[in-house]
């Protein structure tokens, strides 16, 4: 039986102006922030070279991220949630 997508994890959710600029006009879901704030690091080259794990924040970063410089993958994703609703 195929497995269902949790309609819940596919929710569009309202976007803060601060993480439009980042990632796009909203609504949508948090899987597509991800990607899209994914894409936005890779392509203005803000992952961390030395580790991985680290995002160097730029100035439209830094608003979401609560002022933060730096940050590791693993608290991006709790910071973005504030950004989301």
């Amino acid at each position: 039986m195929p497995r269902k997508a949790n309609a819940a994890f596919m929710k569009p959710l309202k976007l803060t102006a601060d993480l439009e600029a980042v990632v796009g006009n909203g609504p949508m879901p948090r899987s597509q922030v991800v990607k899209k704030l994914w894409a936005y690091i890779k392509k203005n080259d803000l992952q961390d070279s030395k580790n991985r794990r680290n995002i160097n924040a730029d100035a439209k970063l830094k608003i979401v991220f609560g002022g933060k410089g730096t940050v590791d993958m693993f608290e991006m994703t709790k910071l973005v949630s504030k950004h989301l609703s």
